[in-house]
């Protein structure tokens, strides 16, 4: 077995890495570790994360702003397709991670590392995102994942492990929500939400970050308009914004109109079903623009398929299959249906809601001549007998031959 002298860890600083580096030192004969944390938009938590790596044993912490790669080339590709993962999750977690993982296999390459750490549960699915990413781009290097060798087997013993060595946590026994963060979503899993039946405590103080309840948000509604440029945002309300911009911007207006609160039992990649809570105002209010903005751009037959693959793409993201063959096929697909989704949409948020308010576009395929129940010189209603004899045809015979049978 190769020696391990060096070692890049994925460090968020929460309680999984902080007590990995210190368990990797420990376990493998004092080896150095370099700390790499991607910065996806994860906001204070990034503060004071190098004092802590360095505190806890690290040689050294990378902070790599991935933002706008993040939103250029994972978010707005997966808003392109449409993916929501099992309809309602908009896969915040899941496409963070390839991006931080191909990070660093970058910075392990430069440091000339023997071994990639990661802190992901056996149970999870980052485990499979990290990983995927990982064999991708390095396939030679090997991979260490504490959480299937160690023998700790919880979360309190792991607060155990860190309190024991001195390890500052921000958390404690009692709000240990499970939390993942960055500029897209985040969420909340564990305590009291492992139960289906309890519903989120929506207005407990402290548990919304991004977002008010909907009892709490204001009694007169918000509008939005939201300009695309070939199914990409451009602009917001008039405004030309950068991409990082535009989810920022958005996430505070959706946040405080009670836009993109989920609450899911979804089917994990390994197997069992997980319960979690999901702030996502800006992804919301984007998703539904788009939607709503294709209804009018795409011909019927592109955009019924088009929902089809979008279900395909949802599992490839929350499978980690990102760099694959199929992913980057499919978003060729979606590129070219996204050549005349341009235009703008007006949204109407109000408790929680997000309601449609007006859609333009210079490509709008709806014609008010053809669609209006007023009287029109362009559509003979007399044409549709003879469609509906075509197209009901082989209904028609099988219900005769039937009847023959019958008969017999």
């Amino acid at each position: 077995m190769k020696e391990i002298k060096k070692v890049v860890l994925a460090y968020s600083g929460g309680l999984d890495t902080s007590i990995i580096i210190p368990w990797l030192k420990e376990n493998y004969n004092n080896c150095e570790v370099i700390a790499v944390s991607g910065d996806v938009g994860q906001g204070t938590e990034l503060d004071g994360l190098e004092e802590k790596a360095l505190k806890t044993g690290a040689s050294k912490l990378y902070v790599e702003d991935l933002k706008k790669e993040f939103v250029e080339d994972f978010i707005f590709p997966t808003l392109k397709a449409g993916a929501k993962y099992e309809s309602d999750y908009l896969l915040g977690t899941s496409f963070a991670r390839p991006i931080i993982a191909k990070r660093i296999v970058e910075i392990a390459r430069a440091e000339g590392a023997d071994a990639i750490c990661h802190g992901c549960t056996g149970k999870g699915n980052d485990q499979v995102r990290f990983e995927l990413t990982i064999k991708a781009f390095a396939p030679e290097i090997e991979i260490i994942a504490p959480w299937r060798i160690w023998d700790i087997k919880s979360r309190e013993e792991e607060i155990e492990y860190a309190q024991a060595r001195n390890i500052p946590l921000k958390i404690n026994r009692e709000t240990n929500y499970s939390k993942d963060k960055n500029l897209w979503h985040l969420s909340h899993e564990g305590l009291d939400l492992e139960n289906p039946a309890n519903e989120p405590q929506y207005n407990k103080k402290g548990f919304l970050e991004l977002c008010v309840s909907p009892e709490q948000a204001p009694d007169k509604p918000t509008y939005v308009t939201v300009k695309f440029e070939r199914g990409i945002p451009c602009e917001i309300d008039g405004k030309r914004m950068g991409a990082v911009e535009i989810i920022e911007y958005l996430n505070k207006v959706g946040g405080e109109n009670g836009i993109g609160l989920a609450d899911l039992v979804e089917n994990r990649l390994v197997g069992m079903k997980s319960r979690g809570v999901y702030e996502n105002p800006g992804g919301a209010i984007l998703y539904r623009a788009h939607q709503v903005l294709e209804t009018i751009t795409l011909d019927r037959d592109t955009q019924h398929y088009k929902e089809l693959i979008a279900q395909r793409f949802a599992e490839l993201v929350y499978f980690g299959q990102w760099f694959t063959p199929l992913r980057e096929a499919l978003s060729a697909f979606v590129d070219k249906t996204q050549e005349t989704v341009t235009g703008e949409v007006r949204l109407k948020l109000y408790k929680g809601n997000i309601i449609n308010a007006g859609v333009t576009s210079p490509y709008s395929l709806y014609s008010e001549a053809f669609a209006t129940f007023d009287e029109d010189d362009v559509y003979d209603q007399k044409d549709s007998a003879g469609f509906i004899n075509l197209f009901g045809l082989p209904i028609k015979v099988k219900a005769i031959l039937d009847a023959e049978k019958k008969g017999e």
